[in-house]
């Protein structure tokens, strides 16, 4: 069996350090749309470094190493195709707010193995933490098409209730034709997000945005919209990735305020309101 549940969740964490300075975190920023229009104060937060905050959606990249759906394929226990898989979502936790630079010790394991019959549901946790304490936890749920029936765990859950009524702000961004090509270079170079064979080879009939692109876009709209541009006011942010989005497409993204709370919903406009992300929320202060 390609996934050895028992061996994967046994697994010892992999501990290493990362490292990140600002020149990583403009690049995270350019690589989700930030810098449009280049001279607005609201956007030189992003982009120029004496005035640089960071978005809490850097954790997925930063240090550079491989994310998630990458690193997971990798742990004891896990041996499958890469062309089967696909990020099936992302949960952060933001313990206090990300300097624009550091040096911090990352612990990766796999926290659970879900059998979903015809997929198997790995969710890896990185908990991150520099010398003065935690920084952040991202788990990244790695859907694995055609390794479920072994009998095991279904898992929790996870769907939450459809929102109710108008939302309150729906603001819509332009992805570029080379977005994923940019996003790419802070650290995820999986080939379906470049090469046009490989994308065919997976299923789909061209290059696909990059989930935690879309993850990162949708966070930066809401605070921007909902939370007066303050990154600090972030706490979670969860979504599941329900569907893809083509680099040239357009996000719509609708907004719905509750107590403490954000909910969000994506969808592609070009291909009537296609779902991108669901069950997306984003906690604050």
């Amino acid at each position: 069996m390609p996934i050895d549940a028992a061996k994967a969740l046994a697994a010892e964490p992999r501990t290493g350090e990362i490292t990140w300075t600002t020149k990583d975190v403009q690049l995270y920023h350019l690589g989700i749309g930030a810098g449009t229009p280049a001279t607005d104060p609201d956007e030189l937060r992003y982009t120029l470094e004496s005035r640089l905050h960071v978005l809490p959606s850097f954790a997925t990249v930063a240090g550079s190493g491989a994310p998630g759906v990458i690193s997971g394929l990798s742990m004891p226990g896990v041996e499958v195709e890469l062309a089967k898989v696909l990020h099936g979502g992302q949960t952060l936790r933001i313990h206090r707010p990300i300097p624009a630079e550091g040096t911090a010790t990352a612990a990766n394991r796999l926290a659970a193995v879900y059998d979903k019959g015809k997929a198997a549901i790995l969710v890896l946790r990185t908990e991150v933490a520099d010398p003065d304490g935690p920084l952040w936890t991202n788990d990244s749920q790695i859907f694995v098409r055609g390794e479920g029936g072994w009998g095991g765990d279904r898992g929790p859950a996870t769907r939450l209730d459809p929102p109710t009524g108008d939302p309150d702000r729906t603001v819509e961004r332009p992805i570029r034709e080379d977005q994923a090509l940019l996003y790419r270079l802070s650290g995820d170079w999986n080939p379906l997000h470049a090469d046009p064979e490989f994308a065919k080879l997976a299923g789909f009939e061209r290059p696909i945005l990059h989930g935690l692109c879309t993850y990162g876009i949708t966070l930066k709209a809401v605070v921007d919209t909902l939370l007066g541009g303050d990154v600090t006011r972030v706490r979670g942010y969860g979504t599941r990735f329900a569907g893809v989005v083509y680099p040239g497409e357009t996000l719509r993204i609708r907004m719905w305020r509750q107590e403490g709370s954000v909910r969000v919903a994506v969808s592609a406009v070009e291909r009537r309101d296609a779902p991108v992300l669901a069950d997306t929320i984003v906690e604050h202060s």
